[in-house]
């Protein structure tokens, strides 16, 4: 038997949407009105249709499930005219067994009404647009691996050995030995001898490896593969001057975030893509971090605490930082490298990762909420206290197994 939920009506008049690819199911609620439940086409013209019936009901506020892509239209022509909530599924699920389209609507109007649902973040227009180019670019980016991993496939197919030799094959050097051979050249001296800077002193390995039985098909399917090539590379030329173009605006924004050890350019872009320039939306630096997914969870149970892996978040944004992390790992003398060794030592390396991406996001918080650039912390004294307790710990477990030391 259904369980019947009351709540305290804290909104006045509310419609739950239920949004799927061909349908929106809207149900109505609150003072003055009956409830009703009606369902509706997605194109634009249905979606007008259901504008016009909310505002001759009077409806206020308005929240569906963010699924998928098709909120995103809905989203984008009744904006303007409700406060819109947009809410994670996980957040209302329904009475097992008792799942209809109707029912979703109705128990998501009546959750509505009671004040109940905590609406997801919904960057401003610039921000999805901006957002849409960056993931894109990634998108490419991805391609474009996958096209040098089907030429190395095919290079060695015909036992051309070059990526033994070279680091990548996509470099100036692979780039003209590939091309040699898509025209014809099987002579490996020849091939060697386009080695360019540092490669050229490992012509006689390169002559080696470049040594293989090249058919008129490993021709063909590399001519292809490089077209391929040559189109993504032109594509991400593009959307990198769209990116650009979108960042003239936020140049002082992309410059502060820069001053962040591992974050240059392309890192500062996608933390402005994923995240915004304005930090009012996130009550703090440690909100912000729960949103990205950056940040142990909660999960104690009985007093005890179980597993603390990272939250569900914004993938590309964890992304991001990982790379920024790893980056930041490799610069000299910073706070964020050492903190990074220190924590690979006793952690790990997958784990140090995810720790300096935290410390940059919140880094980046601040930044972009006080408009200040980043400031090295001070941390010489601790390091200094914790090698001289590293020093006595050992010289104590040295004294244990029996081993006299003297220190001048």
């Amino acid at each position: 038997m259904e369980a019947i939920v009351e709540f305290p009506q804290i909104v006045e008049r509310g419609c739950g949407l239920d949004v799927h690819k061909q349908t929106i199911v809207a149900s109505i609620k609150g003072q003055g009105i009956e409830e009703e439940t009606r369902t509706f086409g997605t194109f634009t013209e249905d979606i007008d249709t259901l504008l016009q019936w909310l505002q001759s009901h009077g409806i206020t506020h308005v929240a569906m499930e963010s699924t998928g892509i098709y909120w995103r239209p809905v989203f984008n022509i009744i904006e303007e005219y409700f406060r819109v909530i947009l809410v994670n599924a996980r957040h209302i699920k329904y009475v097992p067994g008792h799942k209809t389209d109707k029912k979703d609507s109705a128990w998501i109007a009546k959750l509505l009404l009671s004040g109940l649902l905590k609406g997801s973040f919904i960057p401003p227009q610039w921000q999805r647009e901006l957002r849409e180019l960056y993931r894109y670019k990634r998108k490419l980016i991805s391609q474009t691996v996958a096209e040098q991993n089907r030429m190395q496939k095919i290079l060695e197919d015909a036992n051309i050995k070059l990526s033994s030799v070279i680091t990548d094959i996509g470099g100036v050097s692979g780039k003209l030995m590939i091309n040699a051979i898509i025209e014809g050249e099987s002579n490996a001296q020849v091939l060697a001898s386009l080695a360019k800077g540092s490669l050229k002193k490992k012509k006689e390995l390169l002559a080696q490896s470049l040594t293989g039985r090249i058919t008129a098909h490993h021709r063909f399917m590399l001519k292809t593969i490089r077209k391929s090539l040559e189109n993504i590379e032109s594509l991400i030329a593009e959307v990198d001057q769209e990116i650009e173009n979108y960042l003239k605006e936020f140049s002082r924004e992309v410059e502060l975030l820069k001053t962040i050890p591992g974050v240059g350019q392309q890192t500062a872009a996608g933390i402005l893509a994923e995240v915004g320039a304005d930090m009012h939306p996130f009550p703090n630096q440690h909100h912000l971090a729960s949103w990205a997914g950056i940040c142990p969870g909660n999960n104690e149970s009985a007093g005890k605490k179980k597993s603390e892996r990272t939250t569900h978040g914004n993938k590309i944004l964890k992304t991001v930082l990982t790379e920024a992390a790893w980056a930041a790992s490799h610069t000299k003398e910073t706070y964020l490298k050492r903190k990074y060794n220190s924590l690979a030592a006793r952690r790990g390396k997958k784990r140090a990762l995810i720790a300096i991406g935290h410390k940059i996001l919140i880094a980046a918080y601040f930044i972009l909420k006080n408009k200040e650039i980043y400031k090295e912390p001070d941390d010489l004294s601790l390091e200094i206290k914790r090698k001289q307790a590293q020093v006595k710990r050992h010289i104590q477990r040295l004294h244990e197994l029996g081993v006299e030391l003297r220190i001048n």
